[in-house]
């Protein structure tokens, strides 16, 4: 614990300097962090909307986004990453998806769903195989745990992974994989054993693997830029030595996978609530009357106040998640307090951006639509909004 200094001079015990919170950047995050606003705002907002009105995956704007470093933000620079943490990354995505929510979630999961994993669980042999394709934006990556009957409950998949010989047989769809049709390497979680949760074993496997296919695209709502499809493994044979981990150890490795991942989308909802937030901001800053003084509707500025209030609330939840992740500590319910509410945040903001700006909202065409549009996914992937809720719950009653 640290000592208590005393302010002499005054006579008032009290001054903790030693104690004191720094919620500012440094200034290499602080460069960091302009880099990657000055880029989302040159290389994916003008054609965000188009993106989307198209559902054109943004494949020059990610390999741009490759050649800026902003696909290798956790890994060792021993592989080639830049090895800056989570907070940095959650720093990047904010930015990313205050822009474009497709490209963002993209980067997301190419970092923390399939990147960290690797680096954290990885073998040597695997780590030099891949990482060279993977950093630099050669080939992209897709998680897949989700099944039909497993979404939230993640331990009830079914897809399964026999021995033979030095190989495993994989068969079995996933579904809803982001990036799944443009990916390169998927983690696939599948069942090698009876135990609902030490049967089931993580695989790293290549999209040019036989058997490997792309089902269905789903017809979405929003991140529409962003192709979630079907994956189908039908007699895949993997080798025994692209085994992700332990066997047995799958759930274990998507778990805490996971509470990266929630940071990614955590981070995608702070953009998309600040871009709700600056829409709603210079809408209302025209709002004056002929001395120049705001004649913006009360309601409609409290509104924007408590908007900007919980925006610093959900970052600063954001990174002290991320701060921990990056100190080797569990965070899991601290991960899933920031993505409940900043998920919860970015869809309040995008509605009232929507109703604030009244027709321009509106529109087909417009910004607001689209990040009302995109807002709803938040609350949805990466652990539904009663699952943060459930983690949160078991968090404070282990305490």
């Amino acid at each position: 614990m640290t000592d208590v200094q005393t302010d002499h001079a005054a006579g008032v015990p009290g001054a903790r300097s030693s104690q004191v919170v720094d919620f500012a950047l440094s200034p290499e995050l602080e460069a960091f962090r302009t880099r990657a606003r000055e880029f989302a705002q040159s290389e994916l907002a003008p054609h965000a909307n188009d993106w989307d009105a198209h559902q054109t995956f943004p494949r020059e704007a990610v390999a741009k986004a490759a050649a800026q470093g902003f696909l290798k933000i956790t890994i060792p620079q021993a592989f080639g990453g830049t090895d800056l943490g989570n907070l940095a990354g959650c720093v990047m995505l904010e930015e990313l998806n205050a822009a474009c929510a497709s490209t963002g979630v993209t980067v997301s999961v190419h970092n923390s769903l399939v990147c960290s994993p690797l680096a954290k669980w990885g073998t040597q042999e695997q780590q030099a195989k891949y990482f060279p394709k993977l950093l630099e934006g050669e080939w992209l990556g897709a998680y897949c745990l989700s099944e039909a009957g497993s979404g939230s409950d993640a331990a009830a998949l079914v897809c399964e992974a026999k021995a033979d010989g030095d190989d495993y047989v994989l068969n079995g769809p996933k579904l809803w994989i982001t990036t799944g049709s443009e990916a390169g390497l998927y983690i696939v979680f599948a069942r090698t054993g009876e135990d609902r949760v030490k049967g089931i074993t993580a695989f790293l496997v290549e999209r040019q693997m036989p058997g490997v296919g792309i089902g269905k695209k789903e017809r979405k709502l929003g991140i529409k830029a962003s192709p979630t499809v079907e994956i189908t493994l039908e007699n895949v044979r993997v080798p025994a030595s692209n085994l992700l981990g332990e066997l047995g150890r799958g759930f274990t490795i998507a778990l805490d996978t996971l509470d990266g991942g929630r940071l990614g989308i955590a981070s995608q909802s702070l953009g998309i609530a600040r871009a709700a937030l600056e829409l709603i901001r210079g809408h209302l800053a025209t709002q004056v009357d002929h001395k120049g003084r705001p004649t913006a509707s009360q309601a409609h500025q409290w509104e924007m106040a408590d908007i900007a209030a919980d925006l610093d609330a959900s970052r600063f939840l954001t990174w002290r998640a991320a701060i921990l992740r990056d100190q080797g500590k569990p965070c899991g319910p601290e991960a899933a307090m920031a993505k409940l509410k900043a998920s919860l945040l970015a869809n309040r903001a995008a509605r009232s951006a929507v109703s604030i700006l009244g027709a321009a909202g509106g529109g087909l065409t417009g910004t607001a639509e689209r990040l009302l549009r995109d807002a709803r996914i938040c609350e949805i992937y990466e652990g539904a909004t009663d699952i943060q809720r459930l983690v949160v719950a078991r968090g404070e009653l282990a305490r």
